[in-house]
């Protein structure tokens, strides 16, 4: 082999290197990057989005006076919606979903669309209010893009 051989092949390599592990700081950063879609009037909304923030998520807020269509796009079936739809790190969220739950999803990467909670439970993160004695337990769904359901978690009542 050639010096001129060699010395190519070590650059090649290097820079394979540097690709991939820009690609895994970035793809890091940008599974930390949360965009949430809601109206511009939503407290609960307002409220869930610290809660995320609390955890750590970078959120980025798009208000629109329908969110319909989104959820339409991101493929949320009508019975797992609520006020507002978030992406994250490839995955769609609907509703207050706990950011424990999202951490973990993140983590294990299952071969899903992404997880609800449908309707508005009293004492999901965003819904704290009232008595905690009225808060409800509540289930976070897992949703594939064929329809498939499943309970990805129980929440108990504000926890």
């Amino acid at each position: 082999m050639s010096a001129r051989t060699v010395l190519i092949g070590a650059a090649v390599l290097l820079g394979l290197v540097g690709y991939l592990t820009l690609g895994v700081q970035s793809e890091a950063t940008a599974s930390n990057k949360l965009v949430v879609y809601k109206s511009p009037t939503c407290g609960c909304c307002e409220a869930w989005i610290d809660h995320m923030k609390e955890a750590g998520f970078d959120v980025e807020i798009r208000d629109l006076q329908d969110v319909s269509s989104v959820k339409d796009e991101q493929g949320v079936h009508p019975q797992l919606r609520s006020c507002h739809t978030a992406l994250v790190g490839g995955y769609v969220l609907e509703g207050h979903v706990p950011a424990e739950q999202v951490t973990r999803m993140l983590a294990e990467r299952p071969a899903i669309r992404g997880l609800a909670v449908p309707g508005m439970p009293i004492g999901s993160p965003g819904m704290e209010q009232g008595s905690p004695d009225n808060y409800q337990d509540y289930d976070v769904v897992a949703f594939t893009n064929d329809g498939q359901m499943t309970v990805y978690s129980r929440e108990a009542a504000g926890s």
